[in-house]
């Protein structure tokens, strides 16, 4: 445990063409190597993509429904209680859920070979957009494995 203050967290800006936190929230996590204008011109390319495959629908509504279904609100942290471990299943702040679900969109992208990013990235916002997908499916599996271990959430402090 970090012995001095904690530290504050900076606010993140909007992006320019979208005026959003979460696009730039996304840009972030999609950056590679600090490569900041290749990860928005994939971000903006996959959310391009989606508005001409989904005419009449805003696509920044698709991207955060997308995140939504995505997002886990329960997983196991291990606790040491006298020298066995435990997965105790503890609640997940906002903020984590969010940066959860990104991380697994984009990973789970990026996992699909054969394909461009930004196409990768497109198809798998909008199987999370319709409920299903790997992103989908790594959530039932954290939600699983914290109702798997229910028993132990008594060692939650």
């Amino acid at each position: 445990m970090a012995r001095r203050r904690q530290a504050e967290k900076r606010p993140t800006l909007v992006d320019p063409k979208f005026n959003s936190v979460l696009v730039s929230r996304l840009i972030n996590v999609v950056m590679r190597s600090g490569k900041k204008s290749t990860a928005r011109r994939i971000v903006y390319g996959a959310l391009d993509s989606l508005a001409e495959k989904n005419p009449g629908v805003n696509t920044l509504d698709i991207l955060q429904r997308s995140i939504d279904n995505a997002k886990p609100r329960i997983e196991t942290k291990a606790r040491r209680v006298g020298g066995a471990t435990y997965q105790v299943p503890l609640e997940i702040p906002v903020d984590r859920q969010t940066a959860l679900a990104m991380r697994w969109i984009v990973t789970f992208a990026d996992s699909r070979k054969g394909i461009p990013m930004r196409e990768a990235l497109a198809s798998e916002l909008m199987e999370a957009f319709q409920g299903q997908g790997n992103a989908i499916r790594k959530r039932d599996d954290v939600h699983k494995m914290a109702q798997a271990n229910k028993a132990f959430a008594h060692f939650r402090w």
